[in-house]
């Protein structure tokens, strides 16, 4: 029961990764809170766990303050956010990307840790504690062509988490991030353009361990960098990935 006691937000915590987080929180005494877009599925996965769901855009400042002012609402304080929401463009040359495409990923991935940050960290700051963790990507670090700008923003994220830990670490607030490699979500036909056993097999190939990253892989690491066993560490982004960015 290393959360036991704590409250925490997940983003994009219905599926996938942030569903694999969402249940290693409870499973830890943790009181969590899932927001996703979808929140059919958000109030699905609260009822089966005993959680609480908030339906967010994350990339719109009006559904990111309600969201905040539900969580504060329903539990009195946020010991943790996870800012996982995240999607992709279809592979593709960079100059093909369309700027629909672009907007929505700069929108998702990126906008969506500064308006969390906006609404969330100033609670945070005036208790003088808390865990921040954003879901990056080895994409971040060990960039895939034709995936330039999901690649950009997941590196941007790790350079936010860095810069954010700097800052608010005198506040007694720490801000990590884990890179996954991909994994059985809702997300790989997206990087992989198509899903077929020879794609699959030529992936899997980069992956020293030789298997893709599993929601509960992801579950695990978050669970350690947002318990109180990881109080000294903050600006780190942590690959969760079989070794593939070796």
């Amino acid at each position: 029961m290393r959360l036991s006691g704590k409250t925490a937000i997940v983003t994009g915590g219905a599926s996938g990764f942030g569903a694999g987080i969402v249940r290693k929180f409870v499973a830890e005494g943790a009181r969590v809170m899932i927001a996703d877009i979808n929140g059919e599925a958000a109030e699905a996965l609260a009822k089966e766990l005993g959680a609480k769901a908030q339906q967010v855009d994350v990339s719109k400042d009006e559904s990111v303050n309600g969201l905040a002012a539900a969580a504060l609402m329903a539990f009195g304080k946020l010991d943790i956010l996870v800012n996982n929401a995240g999607v992709s463009h279809l592979p593709a040359a960079l100059d093909d990307i369309s700027e629909a495409d672009f907007d929505r990923v700069f929108a998702v991935n990126m906008k969506s840790v500064y308006l969390t940050a906006r609404h969330l960290v100033p609670h945070m700051k005036a208790n003088r504690k808390g865990a921040i963790l954003n879901v990056a990507s080895t994409a971040a670090v060990s960039p895939r062509p034709r995936l330039s700008w999901y690649n950009a923003s997941k590196g941007w994220m790790v350079t936010a988490t860095k810069s954010m830990a700097v800052e608010l670490a005198p506040l007694g607030v720490r801000v990590n991030a884990i890179n996954p490699v991909a994994g059985e979500t809702p997300l790989l036909k997206t990087f992989m353009g198509e899903d077929t056993p020879e794609i699959r097999a030529k992936f899997l190939a980069t992956i020293p361990l030789g298997r893709f990253s599993t929601p509960e892989d992801m579950g695990n690491a978050a669970c350690f960098l947002c318990s109180d066993e990881a109080s000294m560490i903050t600006g780190v982004a942590l690959e969760v990935d079989g070794g593939r960015v070796i």
